[in-house]
């Protein structure tokens, strides 16, 4: 009974404040996002990735001569070294490309190693640059047998991993909605693997370590992999009107609906909107814009029932449908835009450092006396 009574006060830190960022406001005034001070809305609409990535590292938008030259930078570091590829090629087709992604950026870490911190924005963009070219490297090989190039010459990350995946160039209508997703993703304050990333970082480990731990966060199907099980919902129906059946039928057994509510938004997710459109518009341009008209009902339903708001994974799932992204790959694309928000975080618990050492409510029972082993 004491530990049930005490078990029931444990949180989980929802809702308490662990630190300050100059980074992103979540849920601030409006139910906003910003990042460094720029709201989501403008960053989705007139940014490139890149640019967001700037943002987040220096704090400031980029020159267009910076842009470019950071640009450069990154498509000269997409290749992958050749000990990594070995790897890769070991790992099996049944492997979950988020542990290929773990383990790819560990081994990285062994090979290049950030060595100093004043390395760490050259490891951050090195990463950045590599990661979409070990996922693809790995999915095309264990899945279809084939070597692919990792190293493209195009100028954006969305048009770099589509072009990987697709072994061709790309439409413009779908960099842009990739870059956009990119964004969205990008950084999102103290979440579950972010915080993980800061306290790793406040340890002083390197850089890798860092990035590994937040990536075995983002992991857990807690965190990461919502907008797998919408996809998983939504190619359940057949069209709209089956969706509003089937999605009553789960609320009505109180079964649990991915995709929905936020633990900081209260009344709508921002990026939300965002993503909705562009999931709306390639699938105006498809042959089967079902799946959009699908996630549309339920998310009706769902704020007709239950009074809950779609997050910003709910219509992420149709919009990579429409981009032809395998489903297993959809929470890799996640590590590959969260990159820098987590690499910006590193950076600014290294700034201004201390442990992160909470304490812990003892919820066990009181001080006992030893009793010999003979005698138990």
């Amino acid at each position: 009974m004491y530990h049930m009574e005490k078990q029931m006060k444990t949180t989980g830190l929802r809702g308490q404040v662990a630190g300050s960022t100059a980074l992103s406001t979540v849920g601030g005034a409006g139910n906003s996002l910003t990042y460094c001070g720029y709201s989501i809305e403008d960053l989705a609409q007139k940014a490139s990735f890149e640019e967001v990535v700037w943002l987040l590292f220096y704090g400031k938008l980029p020159t267009q001569q910076a842009l470019l030259d950071y640009q450069d930078t990154l498509k000269s570091q997409r290749d992958i070294p050749a000990p990594l590829i070995t790897c890769l090629e070991l790992l099996p087709k049944t492997t979950h490309p988020m542990e290929v992604l773990r383990s790819a950026c560990s081994l990285l870490g062994n090979l290049e190693p950030e060595k100093s911190f004043k390395n760490q924005i050259q490891a951050a963009t090195r990463l950045l640059a590599v990661m979409p070219s070990m996922l693809l490297y790995w999915y095309h090989f264990s899945h279809h047998n084939i070597r692919i190039n990792p190293v493209t010459q195009d100028n954006s990350t969305a048009a770099h991993f589509l072009n990987l995946l697709h072994h061709q160039s790309p439409h413009p209508d779908t960099v842009k909605c990739l870059n956009t997703s990119f964004i969205l993703y990008a950084e999102h304050e103290f979440n579950a693997s972010t915080f993980t990333a800061r306290v790793c970082a406040a340890t002083l480990s390197d850089f890798y370590s860092c990035i590994t731990g937040a990536i075995g966060s983002l992991r857990g199907p807690l965190h990461g992999a919502a907008n797998e099980e919408a996809m998983a919902l939504i190619e359940s129906f057949k069209d709209a009107n089956d969706a509003e059946k089937g999605i009553l039928d789960k609320l009505d057994k109180k079964e649990l609906i991915m995709g929905f509510g936020h633990a900081i938004y209260r009344e709508s997710d921002p990026r939300n909107a965002i993503i909705k459109a562009c999931s709306k518009k390639l699938s105006m341009q498809s042959n089967n814009p079902n799946y959009y008209l699908i996630s549309e009902r339920i998310e009706q339903v769902m704020w007709r029932e239950k009074r809950l708001f779609a997050n910003a994974d709910f219509f992420h799932a149709s919009a990579y449908h429409f981009l032809n992204i395998p489903v297993l790959l959809f929470t890799p694309i996640f590590v590959c835009a969260r990159l820098s928000g987590w690499a910006a975080h590193i950076m600014e618990q290294r700034k201004n450092n201390r442990l992160i050492r909470p304490s812990a409510e003892y919820i066990g029972p009181p001080l006992k006396d030893w009793i010999n082993l003979e005698a138990r």
